[in-house]
């Protein structure tokens, strides 16, 4: 399998540590949305990360869809259950962390990636108020090493993706805000199959 997009991407990087996990064996193709848009747009017309190109030459995009699929090659294993009470807890907790990194994503274009003059300032601050909001509610809710469930599940992986982003690209708003978070993404870290992931760049 062939992983496009760079995991400075909390969403590309979801993907790679869920696949990483599960052991499942796949090449990384870095491409940027800023630099590479043309290459990326021929895996996804819309131009966004990831997609993950299937053995068999299949795309699939948007990394939900795309952990969909690797749950499925995982069985009893993945990291979302099945059914249930359990998968409902999960999949909340996961909502609430893709959320906060997508209004995290957002605030750093925003805030970084504008030509000077033109960022929104009213704009920016809404962005930081949502994605702090919905950091602020996963820190309340580790209460021990996991978000769910008592092990690793995706809510953990999604939660470290959107921390280590936004403690990467705007470390003055996450620098010991959040230190129950910051110490699951440490935990998670050491492991070298999921630090491993992270972006080297």
């Amino acid at each position: 399998m062939k992983l496009v997009g760079r995991t400075l991407s909390p969403f590309v990087r979801r993907v790679a540590v869920t696949l990483a996990v599960y052991g499942l064996p796949y090449e990384s193709l870095a491409l940027s949305t800023v630099t590479d848009g043309a290459a990326i747009k021929g895996y996804n017309p819309v131009g966004r990360v990831p997609s993950l190109i299937l053995d068999d030459g299949e795309v699939l995009i948007d990394s939900s869809a795309i952990i969909d699929h690797l749950d499925e090659l995982a069985g009893a294993g993945a990291l979302i259950p099945s059914a249930g009470a359990e998968r409902r807890q999960v999949m909340r907790v996961v909502q609430i962390a893709l959320g906060a990194a997508e209004k995290a994503v957002a605030a750093y274009y925003e805030g970084q990636r504008r030509p000077e003059g033109l960022t929104w300032s009213e704009g920016l601050a809404n962005l930081e108020g949502q994605f702090l909001g919905g950091f602020a509610a996963l820190e309340a809710m580790l209460t021990g090493d996991h978000l769910c469930l008592g092990r690793l599940t995706q809510a953990d992986v999604t939660a470290l993706c959107g921390h280590d982003f936004a403690a990467r690209v705007m470390p003055d708003l996450i620098t010991g805000r959040f230190p129950r978070l910051s110490a699951l993404a440490a935990r998670l870290n050491a492991d070298p199959r999921i630090g491993g992931t992270a972006f080297k760049g």
